[in-house]
Protein backbone atom coordinates (compact mmCIF):
# COMPACT_ATOMS: atom_id res chain seq x y z
CA UNK A 1 0.00 0.00 0.00
CA UNK A 2 1.22 3.49 -0.86
CA UNK A 3 0.51 6.16 1.77
CA UNK A 4 1.04 9.85 1.05
CA UNK A 5 1.20 12.32 3.94
CA UNK A 6 0.64 16.03 3.39
CA UNK A 7 2.48 17.47 6.37
CA UNK A 8 3.23 20.95 7.61
CA UNK A 9 6.76 19.62 7.93
CA UNK A 10 8.41 16.28 8.45
CA UNK A 11 11.92 17.73 8.44
CA UNK A 12 11.29 20.34 11.13
CA UNK A 13 9.91 19.81 14.63
CA UNK A 14 10.55 23.44 15.61
CA UNK A 15 7.33 24.25 17.55
CA UNK A 16 5.76 21.40 15.60
CA UNK A 17 5.41 18.28 17.73
CA UNK A 18 3.23 16.41 15.22
CA UNK A 19 6.36 15.82 13.16
CA UNK A 20 7.54 13.43 15.90
CA UNK A 21 4.44 11.27 15.50
CA UNK A 22 4.33 11.23 11.71
CA UNK A 23 7.99 10.23 11.53
CA UNK A 24 7.25 7.24 13.76
CA UNK A 25 4.12 6.27 11.81
CA UNK A 26 5.96 6.44 8.50
CA UNK A 27 8.88 4.42 9.84
CA UNK A 28 6.55 1.67 11.02
CA UNK A 29 4.61 1.61 7.76
CA UNK A 30 7.87 1.26 5.84
CA UNK A 31 9.07 -1.45 8.24
CA UNK A 32 5.90 -3.41 7.44
CA UNK A 33 6.58 -3.23 3.72
CA UNK A 34 4.30 -0.33 2.81
CA UNK A 35 5.48 2.73 0.89
CA UNK A 36 5.19 5.99 2.83
CA UNK A 37 6.05 9.42 1.44
CA UNK A 38 5.70 12.92 2.89
CA UNK A 39 5.10 16.22 1.13
CA UNK A 40 5.65 19.55 2.84
CA UNK A 41 5.30 23.13 1.56
CA UNK A 42 8.20 25.34 0.62
CA UNK A 43 8.53 28.15 3.13
CA UNK A 44 6.53 26.46 5.91
CA UNK A 45 6.84 28.44 9.15
CA UNK A 46 8.29 25.59 11.22
CA UNK A 47 11.08 24.76 8.79
CA UNK A 48 11.84 28.43 8.13
CA UNK A 49 12.15 29.08 11.86
CA UNK A 50 14.33 26.01 12.28
CA UNK A 51 16.69 27.27 9.58
CA UNK A 52 16.77 30.75 11.10
CA UNK A 53 17.42 29.32 14.57
CA UNK A 54 19.79 26.45 13.80
CA UNK A 55 20.94 26.79 10.20
CA UNK A 56 21.17 24.13 7.49
CA UNK A 57 22.93 21.76 9.88
CA UNK A 58 19.51 20.95 11.40
CA UNK A 59 18.22 19.73 8.03
CA UNK A 60 21.35 17.63 7.57
CA UNK A 61 20.83 16.12 11.03
CA UNK A 62 17.29 15.09 10.07
CA UNK A 63 18.59 13.34 6.96
CA UNK A 64 21.18 11.45 9.05
CA UNK A 65 18.69 10.44 11.73
CA UNK A 66 15.84 9.48 9.40
CA UNK A 67 17.50 8.35 6.16
CA UNK A 68 14.60 6.00 5.45
CA UNK A 69 11.90 8.70 5.32
CA UNK A 70 11.13 10.03 1.81
CA UNK A 71 10.13 13.69 2.00
CA UNK A 72 9.71 16.24 -0.77
CA UNK A 73 8.84 19.93 -0.73
CA UNK A 74 6.24 21.40 -3.05
CA UNK A 75 5.80 24.87 -4.46
CA UNK A 76 3.18 26.68 -6.56
CA UNK A 77 3.86 24.62 -9.69
CA UNK A 78 3.79 21.18 -8.04
CA UNK A 79 1.59 18.58 -9.77
CA UNK A 80 -0.53 17.41 -6.83
CA UNK A 81 -2.88 15.41 -9.02
CA UNK A 82 0.02 13.30 -10.28
CA UNK A 83 1.21 12.65 -6.73
CA UNK A 84 -2.31 11.72 -5.64
CA UNK A 85 -2.73 9.33 -8.56
CA UNK A 86 0.17 7.25 -7.27
CA UNK A 87 -1.26 6.88 -3.74
CA UNK A 88 -3.64 4.39 -2.17
CA UNK A 89 -4.18 6.42 1.00
CA UNK A 90 -3.68 10.18 1.42
CA UNK A 91 -3.53 11.82 4.87
CA UNK A 92 -3.80 15.64 4.90
CA UNK A 93 -2.66 17.53 7.99
CA UNK A 94 -4.83 20.36 9.28
CA UNK A 95 -2.10 23.00 8.81
CA UNK A 96 -2.22 22.42 5.04
CA UNK A 97 -3.28 25.56 3.16
CA UNK A 98 -7.10 25.68 2.83
CA UNK A 99 -6.95 26.04 -0.97
CA UNK A 100 -4.86 22.88 -1.21
CA UNK A 101 -7.16 21.05 1.22
CA UNK A 102 -10.01 21.82 -1.17
CA UNK A 103 -7.99 20.91 -4.27
CA UNK A 104 -7.11 17.49 -2.88
CA UNK A 105 -10.75 16.93 -1.93
CA UNK A 106 -11.87 17.81 -5.46
CA UNK A 107 -9.40 15.31 -6.89
CA UNK A 108 -10.91 12.61 -4.72
CA UNK A 109 -14.50 13.61 -5.55
CA UNK A 110 -13.66 13.58 -9.26
CA UNK A 111 -12.93 9.88 -9.09
CA UNK A 112 -9.54 9.70 -7.43
CA UNK A 113 -8.73 6.08 -6.63
CA UNK A 114 -7.28 6.85 -3.20
CA UNK A 115 -8.73 6.95 0.29
CA UNK A 116 -8.61 10.52 1.59
CA UNK A 117 -8.29 11.33 5.30
CA UNK A 118 -8.02 14.68 7.07
CA UNK A 119 -5.77 14.66 10.16
CA UNK A 120 -6.42 17.15 12.98
CA UNK A 121 -3.86 17.42 15.78
CA UNK A 122 -4.64 20.87 17.19
CA UNK A 123 -7.22 22.71 19.27
CA UNK A 124 -8.37 25.13 16.56
CA UNK A 125 -11.64 23.23 16.17
CA UNK A 126 -12.66 24.72 19.54
CA UNK A 127 -10.40 27.78 19.79
CA UNK A 128 -10.77 28.98 16.19
CA UNK A 129 -13.73 27.05 14.86
CA UNK A 130 -14.16 29.33 11.88
CA UNK A 131 -10.80 28.24 10.50
CA UNK A 132 -11.61 24.54 10.62
CA UNK A 133 -15.27 24.99 9.78
CA UNK A 134 -14.25 26.97 6.71
CA UNK A 135 -12.31 24.07 5.22
CA UNK A 136 -13.97 22.14 2.42
CA UNK A 137 -13.89 18.53 3.59
CA UNK A 138 -16.77 17.37 1.40
CA UNK A 139 -14.49 15.21 -0.73
CA UNK A 140 -12.81 13.52 2.22
CA UNK A 141 -13.64 9.95 3.19
CA UNK A 142 -12.91 10.48 6.86
CA UNK A 143 -11.27 12.54 9.59
CA UNK A 144 -8.58 11.41 12.03
CA UNK A 145 -9.00 13.41 15.26
CA UNK A 146 -6.35 13.10 17.95
CA UNK A 147 -8.82 12.71 20.79
CA UNK A 148 -12.39 11.64 21.47
CA UNK A 149 -13.57 15.13 22.45
CA UNK A 150 -12.19 16.47 19.18
CA UNK A 151 -13.96 13.69 17.30
CA UNK A 152 -17.21 14.65 19.01
CA UNK A 153 -16.63 18.30 18.05
CA UNK A 154 -16.34 17.33 14.39
CA UNK A 155 -19.46 15.17 14.55
CA UNK A 156 -21.52 17.86 16.28
CA UNK A 157 -20.46 20.45 13.70
CA UNK A 158 -21.07 18.16 10.75
CA UNK A 159 -17.45 18.33 9.58
CA UNK A 160 -16.50 15.20 7.69
CA UNK A 161 -18.33 12.04 6.69
CA UNK A 162 -16.83 9.71 9.28
CA UNK A 163 -14.62 10.75 12.18
CA UNK A 164 -12.19 8.47 14.00
CA UNK A 165 -10.19 8.99 17.18
CA UNK A 166 -6.49 8.59 16.43
CA UNK A 167 -4.26 9.68 19.29
CA UNK A 168 -0.61 10.49 18.90
CA UNK A 169 1.92 8.08 20.41
CA UNK A 170 5.62 7.46 20.99
CA UNK A 171 8.03 6.14 18.40
CA UNK A 172 9.63 3.63 20.73
CA UNK A 173 12.35 2.79 18.24
CA UNK A 174 13.65 6.25 19.18
CA UNK A 175 12.04 6.96 22.57
CA UNK A 176 13.30 4.40 25.02
CA UNK A 177 15.18 4.45 28.35
CA UNK A 178 18.79 5.57 27.93
CA UNK A 179 20.50 5.34 31.34
CA UNK A 180 23.10 8.08 31.63
CA UNK A 181 25.18 9.96 34.14
CA UNK A 182 22.72 12.18 36.03
CA UNK A 183 23.41 15.87 35.40
CA UNK A 184 20.29 17.48 36.79
CA UNK A 185 17.10 17.01 38.76
CA UNK A 186 14.26 18.31 36.59
CA UNK A 187 13.92 18.75 32.84
CA UNK A 188 11.00 20.43 31.07
CA UNK A 189 10.83 20.08 27.29
CA UNK A 190 8.21 22.22 25.64
CA UNK A 191 7.50 25.58 24.06
CA UNK A 192 6.35 28.62 25.98
CA UNK A 193 2.86 28.26 24.58
CA UNK A 194 1.83 31.57 22.97
CA UNK A 195 0.15 32.72 26.18
CA UNK A 196 -1.82 29.46 26.47
CA UNK A 197 0.05 28.24 29.55
CA UNK A 198 2.19 31.14 30.76
CA UNK A 199 0.51 31.26 34.19
CA UNK A 200 0.63 27.48 34.47
CA UNK A 201 4.36 27.33 33.70
CA UNK A 202 4.92 29.92 36.39
CA UNK A 203 2.88 28.05 39.00
CA UNK A 204 3.89 24.48 38.21
CA UNK A 205 7.43 24.81 36.86
CA UNK A 206 9.24 28.03 37.66
CA UNK A 207 8.09 28.61 41.24
CA UNK A 208 8.38 25.01 42.55
CA UNK A 209 11.79 24.51 40.91
CA UNK A 210 13.01 27.77 42.39
CA UNK A 211 11.70 27.05 45.89
CA UNK A 212 13.24 23.58 45.90
CA UNK A 213 16.51 24.79 44.44
CA UNK A 214 16.40 22.08 41.77
CA UNK A 215 18.99 21.72 39.05
CA UNK A 216 16.51 22.42 36.29
CA UNK A 217 16.89 22.53 32.53
CA UNK A 218 14.32 23.92 30.09
CA UNK A 219 14.41 23.15 26.37
CA UNK A 220 12.05 24.64 23.81
CA UNK A 221 11.38 27.68 21.66
CA UNK A 222 9.34 30.89 21.55
CA UNK A 223 10.31 31.98 25.06
CA UNK A 224 9.90 35.78 25.29
CA UNK A 225 12.45 37.93 27.08
CA UNK A 226 10.35 38.21 30.22
CA UNK A 227 10.09 34.41 30.43
CA UNK A 228 13.86 34.05 30.15
CA UNK A 229 14.29 36.57 32.97
CA UNK A 230 11.93 34.57 35.18
CA UNK A 231 13.71 31.31 34.41
CA UNK A 232 17.06 32.82 35.25
CA UNK A 233 15.68 34.30 38.45
CA UNK A 234 14.64 30.82 39.58
CA UNK A 235 18.07 29.39 38.78
CA UNK A 236 16.72 27.48 35.76
CA UNK A 237 19.02 26.84 32.80
CA UNK A 238 17.37 27.63 29.47
CA UNK A 239 19.06 25.88 26.55
CA UNK A 240 16.75 26.51 23.61
CA UNK A 241 15.61 24.11 20.91
CA UNK A 242 16.50 20.45 21.13
CA UNK A 243 16.31 18.00 18.20
CA UNK A 244 13.67 15.43 18.97
CA UNK A 245 16.14 12.62 18.40
CA UNK A 246 18.24 13.93 21.29
CA UNK A 247 15.37 14.06 23.78
CA UNK A 248 15.68 10.46 25.09
CA UNK A 249 19.29 11.06 26.11
CA UNK A 250 18.31 14.37 27.73
CA UNK A 251 15.64 12.60 29.77
CA UNK A 252 18.23 10.01 30.77
CA UNK A 253 20.43 12.72 32.27
CA UNK A 254 17.65 13.97 34.59
CA UNK A 255 15.63 12.46 37.41
CA UNK A 256 12.12 13.77 36.74
CA UNK A 257 10.10 15.64 34.13
CA UNK A 258 6.67 17.24 34.02
CA UNK A 259 3.65 17.85 31.81
CA UNK A 260 2.08 21.31 31.70
CA UNK A 261 -0.79 21.22 29.20
CA UNK A 262 -1.98 24.19 27.22
CA UNK A 263 -5.18 25.70 28.58
CA UNK A 264 -7.44 24.79 25.60
CA UNK A 265 -6.76 21.11 26.18
CA UNK A 266 -7.62 21.38 29.85
CA UNK A 267 -10.77 23.44 29.39
CA UNK A 268 -12.25 22.39 26.05
CA UNK A 269 -10.58 19.16 24.90
CA UNK A 270 -10.09 16.91 27.96
CA UNK A 271 -8.47 13.57 27.35
CA UNK A 272 -5.83 14.85 24.91
CA UNK A 273 -2.28 14.91 26.26
CA UNK A 274 0.59 16.36 24.27
CA UNK A 275 2.92 13.94 22.55
CA UNK A 276 5.54 14.82 25.19
CA UNK A 277 3.63 12.69 27.72
CA UNK A 278 3.86 9.60 25.53
CA UNK A 279 7.51 10.25 24.78
CA UNK A 280 8.56 10.94 28.36
CA UNK A 281 6.90 7.80 29.69
CA UNK A 282 8.46 5.80 26.85
CA UNK A 283 11.87 6.96 28.09
CA UNK A 284 11.26 5.64 31.60
CA UNK A 285 11.51 8.96 33.43
CA UNK A 286 9.11 9.77 36.30
CA UNK A 287 6.49 12.32 35.25
CA UNK A 288 4.51 14.79 37.35
CA UNK A 289 1.68 16.62 35.62
CA UNK A 290 -0.22 19.83 36.11
CA UNK A 291 -4.00 19.22 36.12
CA UNK A 292 -5.62 17.63 33.09
CA UNK A 293 -8.42 15.12 32.71
CA UNK A 294 -7.49 11.74 31.28
CA UNK A 295 -11.09 11.38 30.13
CA UNK A 296 -10.35 8.43 27.86
CA UNK A 297 -8.33 6.44 30.39
CA UNK A 298 -5.18 6.44 28.30
CA UNK A 299 -3.04 6.05 31.40
CA UNK A 300 -3.32 5.03 35.05
CA UNK A 301 -3.33 8.31 36.92
CA UNK A 302 -1.35 8.06 40.15
CA UNK A 303 0.39 4.93 38.90
CA UNK A 304 1.94 5.88 35.55
CA UNK A 305 2.42 9.50 36.63
CA UNK A 306 1.43 11.87 39.42
CA UNK A 307 -0.93 14.85 39.13
CA UNK A 308 -0.46 18.07 41.07
CA UNK A 309 -3.59 20.15 41.65
CA UNK A 310 -1.62 23.32 42.35
CA UNK A 311 1.91 24.63 42.68
CA UNK A 312 2.23 23.57 46.30
CA UNK A 313 1.30 19.99 45.46
CA UNK A 314 3.68 20.04 42.50
CA UNK A 315 6.44 20.99 44.94
CA UNK A 316 5.49 18.11 47.24
CA UNK A 317 5.38 15.60 44.38
CA UNK A 318 8.74 16.69 43.01
CA UNK A 319 10.32 16.43 46.43
CA UNK A 320 8.83 12.97 46.92
CA UNK A 321 10.03 11.65 43.56
CA UNK A 322 13.52 13.04 44.07
CA UNK A 323 13.87 11.63 47.60
CA UNK A 324 11.95 8.33 47.33
CA UNK A 325 13.81 5.99 45.00
CA UNK A 326 11.12 3.30 45.17
CA UNK A 327 8.44 5.81 44.14
CA UNK A 328 10.54 7.11 41.25
CA UNK A 329 11.32 3.61 39.98
CA UNK A 330 7.68 2.51 40.26
CA UNK A 331 6.43 5.52 38.27
CA UNK A 332 9.06 4.98 35.59
CA UNK A 333 8.33 1.25 35.33
CA UNK A 334 4.55 1.59 35.20
CA UNK A 335 4.54 4.49 32.75
CA UNK A 336 6.88 2.64 30.39
CA UNK A 337 4.75 -0.50 30.60
CA UNK A 338 1.61 1.40 29.62
CA UNK A 339 3.34 2.96 26.61
CA UNK A 340 4.65 -0.39 25.41
CA UNK A 341 1.25 -2.01 25.86
CA UNK A 342 -0.93 0.68 24.26
CA UNK A 343 0.72 3.81 22.94
CA UNK A 344 3.49 3.23 20.43
CA UNK A 345 3.45 4.24 16.79
CA UNK A 346 3.03 0.54 16.00
CA UNK A 347 -0.30 0.61 17.83
CA UNK A 348 -1.37 3.68 15.86
CA UNK A 349 -0.41 2.09 12.56
CA UNK A 350 -2.55 -0.91 13.54
CA UNK A 351 -5.41 1.52 14.14
CA UNK A 352 -4.81 3.34 10.86
CA UNK A 353 -4.80 0.10 8.89
CA UNK A 354 -8.01 -0.92 10.63
CA UNK A 355 -9.64 2.38 9.62
CA UNK A 356 -8.47 1.92 6.05
CA UNK A 357 -9.91 -1.60 6.05
CA UNK A 358 -13.22 -0.35 7.46
CA UNK A 359 -13.59 2.39 4.87
CA UNK A 360 -12.19 0.35 2.00
CA UNK A 361 -9.80 1.52 -0.68
CA UNK A 362 -11.65 3.17 -3.60
CA UNK A 363 -9.64 1.15 -6.10
CA UNK A 364 -10.72 -2.10 -4.43
CA UNK A 365 -14.35 -0.96 -4.33
CA UNK A 366 -14.22 -0.09 -8.03
CA UNK A 367 -12.84 -3.52 -8.92
CA UNK A 368 -15.62 -5.23 -6.95
CA UNK A 369 -18.26 -3.12 -8.70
Amino acid sequence: MKVLFYTHSLVSDWNHGNAHFLRGVMRDLIHRGHAARALEPQGGWSRQNLLADQGVAAEAAFARTFPDLPVETYGPGFDHEAALAEADVVVVHEWTEPALVSRIGRARAAGGRFLLLFHDTHHRAVSAGGEIGGLDLSGYDGVLAFGETLRETYLAAGWGRQVFTWHEAADDTLFRPIPSQIEGDLIWIGNWGDGERSAELSEFLIEPAGRLGLRTTVRGVRYPAEALVRLAGAGISYRGWIPNAEVPAAFGRHRVTMHVPRRPYVEALPGIPTIRVFEALACGIPLVSAPWSDAEGLFRTGTDYLVARDGAEMERHLRAVLHDRDLAEALAEHGLATIRARHTCRHRVDELLSIVSELGLPADRAEVA
